[in-house]
């Protein structure tokens, strides 16, 4: 993910992939499935991605839970609209975006510029 680092994007995943708000040991555990973290740097991440406005945490008990702060969705959506806002031509940009989308692609566009949803 744009702007997020490799151990900022696993921690993302996790809470992406799920509804309720978790602790710093549940975002552990599903992280160390794949690699050996310890539980103070998957602290120092989630502190940091909510620093960064990524997160939204809430205190329960003597602990935080985090949830991600929008959807992975408005996350790339976001990360398309820095990347425009970055682009010398973003005219330019749009056009050769344009004509590399699909079939379905174009008409799910032309139905977000026509308010439709």
């Amino acid at each position: 993910m744009r702007g997020l680092g490799e151990l900022e994007t696993a921690v993302m995943d996790v809470l992406w992939n799920t509804s309720e708000a978790q602790r710093v040991r549940d975002v552990l555990e599903a992280i160390t499935k794949e690699r050996t973290l310890a539980y103070t740097t998957v602290m120092t991440v989630l502190d940091n991605l909510h620093r960064k406005g990524w997160v939204v945490r809430h205190m329960e008990s003597r602990s935080y839970r985090y949830q991600a702060a929008m959807s992975r969705d408005e996350a790339e959506a976001k990360a398309l609209r820095e990347l425009l806002d970055e682009a010398g031509d973003p005219e330019a940009v749009l056009m050769h975006f344009a004509r590399s989308v699909s079939a379905r692609e174009s008409e799910v566009l032309r139905k977000a510029l026509d308010g439709e949803p």
